[in-house]
């Protein structure tokens, strides 16, 4: 296993590392040189962009927003003066499925494979190895991509063609931020009410309103941990 792996932020670096756990080859990339070095004694080799796309059949990417994605890949000196015909180049970013689809049509004119695959799962699962991947691309590129995702993940599906991956993730961040806020209010209301919410969560977590969601956040909140996982925007 050999790849290129762009990105090493909140979710990057952990997965990064655990591709490295898994016995790969890897190219790393970041403008904070700190990660970068992390990650070099971790194993890794640092990477410039014409070294990952000389070297690299496979390159990753989980970066801020879709304008630095198409940066990275045809802004100037970008990935794609690199590639070679036959790369699969994945996109773990969360961004709109038109810059995913976007990015295939591009590539695709190039001979270059690509599959949108944003994540599930935040730091925990980032750390843990644990994230669930949803893609959208063709079977071929996908199962080209297949270790790697079972390398930092715990499930890998292909839902369909591009921008499918883009789409799910959409969905999926819907059903989790208005859950994550209907709890919080759940919770305010419970304790301005006088109630225990320990307890509360306890009695609560067996039945209806039980959730990853719930067990996720409610022992951070009661424990008035609020460091972000993620920006907002994303």
């Amino acid at each position: 296993m050999k790849a290129g792996f762009i990105g090493l932020g909140i979710m990057g670096k952990p997965m990064a590392k655990n591709l490295l756990k898994a016995g790969c080859e890897l190219y790393v990339n970041d403008l904070n040189k700190d990660a970068v070095a992390e990650l070099v004694a971790g194993g890794a080799k640092e990477g410039d962009y014409e070294t990952i796309g000389k070297e690299c059949d496979i390159v990753l990417m989980i970066l801020p927003n879709g304008a630095i994605v198409q940066d990275v890949l045809f802004g100037e000196n970008g990935l794609t003066g690199y590639l070679k015909p036959g790369t699969v180049v994945c996109d773990m970013s969360s961004v709109t499925p038109t810059e995913s689809c976007t990015c295939a049509e591009k590539l695709a004119e190039m001979q270059i494979g690509f599959v949108d695959s944003p994540v599930s799962g935040g730091e925990p699962k980032a750390i843990d190895g644990t994230l669930a991947f949803m893609a959208g691309g063709n079977e071929a590129d996908f199962e080209k991509l297949k270790p790697y995702f079972d390398a930092m993940g715990a499930s890998a599906l292909l839902i369909g063609k591009s921008g499918s991956g883009s789409v799910t993730k959409l969905t999926n961040q819907v059903i989790v931020n208005l859950t994550i806020a209907a709890v919080s209010e759940a919770f305010v209301l419970c304790s301005k009410a006088g109630a225990d919410p320990e307890k509360v969560y306890q009695a609560i977590r067996g039945g209806l309103a039980g959730s990853v969601i719930l067990d996720a956040k409610v022992p951070m909140m009661i424990e008035r941990n609020f460091k972000p996982g993620g920006k907002i925007s994303i």
